[in-house]
């Protein structure tokens, strides 16, 4: 894998800064527990479309007379 000089210097100056701290190197990509993957009102959404489909799909097959 070739890279130019520069950015190899960089990676190695940057490791060369690292290597005496032993455990006291900061996270690279700090954990943020506040954050929330998936809104409340899209939550509610694929609720939504999830039961009620099961509902549907109930009903549809409880009136056709469809025995499994």
């Amino acid at each position: 894998m070739a890279g130019s000089k520069r950015v190899l210097n960089a990676k190695s100056d940057k490791f060369q800064g690292n290597i005496h701290k032993r455990g006291k190197v900061p996270d690279v990509s700090p954990k943020s527990s506040s954050k929330v993957a998936v809104g409340p009102i899209m939550l509610g959404f694929f609720l939504f479309v999830v039961v009620g489909s099961a509902l549907l799909q109930i009903i549809r097959t409880a009136t056709s007379g469809a025995m499994l």
